[in-house]
């Protein structure tokens, strides 16, 4: 029977995987960045954290990059783990509250050739809550964590602890990503602790931003430009 399970979830991944490659095809995107460089950047040349929320999982979807993510060892982790591998997204097993300390040292070792994508509120919340592991990976790592906001135009919103979004098809997905942050290393535990609320604030108010630009293009006439987004520098320099 568990050999049944695991075919049975294999497939299901399989399908789930060609689902969310057809649907996110569907629809389009706007990426801005505060720090007015194209994102995600060739890892080959710099490389970073990018951070978002759990209920954004699908946003990556869209992104074609060499990227490593950090998932939960779960049962739904499991199932996340092998559609992210079918569609071309690298995987670590761990989380912070199973595998954790492993999975982010899994991520320092396999992460030398790719971007590092976390969900840092993941995989039980509290919901839009960064936990401590993000400043612990950036202080290890050197690389600089990015702070992601997404907003949608148009989205289903599921009843789980993340409110997790799947945006209608032909909807627009704004992505907001803020100034890279740096985190020094040998910090202790308070210094630490002071990069998370940083890393946070800064999560908090990128995806602040990607609402409104996303609220505003879901109000644009026929003749506007449905990809053309409001100023969003007062909004992101909140976080600084």
């Amino acid at each position: 029977m568990k050999l049944r399970s695991r075919w049975i979830m294999r497939l299901a991944a399989c399908l789930g995987a060609t689902t969310i490659r057809a649907w996110m095809g569907t629809v389009r995107h706007r990426v801005i960045s505060a720090d007015q460089r194209r994102h995600p950047t060739d890892p080959a040349v710099e490389r970073f954290i990018y951070a978002f929320w759990h209920e954004s999982l699908l946003a990556p979807a869209k992104i074609k990059t060499r990227v490593k993510v950090l998932v939960s060892q779960s049962a739904d982790g499991e199932f996340i783990a092998l559609v992210c591998k079918h569609l071309g997204i690298g995987v670590v097993r761990g989380s912070t509250t199973r595998g954790g300390a492993k999975g982010l040292l899994d991520l320092l070792r396999e992460g030398r050739d790719a971007h590092l994508a976390i969900t840092p509120d993941g995989p039980r919340g509290p919901r839009r809550q960064v936990k401590p592991g993000v400043a612990f990976l950036a202080s290890h790592t050197g690389l600089p964590v990015v702070p992601v906001g997404v907003g949608f135009t148009r989205a289903w919103r599921a009843g789980s602890w993340d409110r997790f979004a799947i945006p209608h098809p032909f909807s627009t997905l704004v992505g907001v990503l803020g100034e890279p942050i740096a985190v020094p290393v040998g910090l202790d535990a308070g210094a630490l602790e002071t990069h998370r609320r940083r890393i946070e604030q800064a999560m908090l108010a990128a995806t602040e931003a990607a609402e409104t630009c996303a609220d505003q293009l879901s109000r644009r006439g026929p003749h506007d430009n449905p990809l053309a987004c409001p100023p969003l520098n007062p909004v992101l320099k909140r976080s600084a």
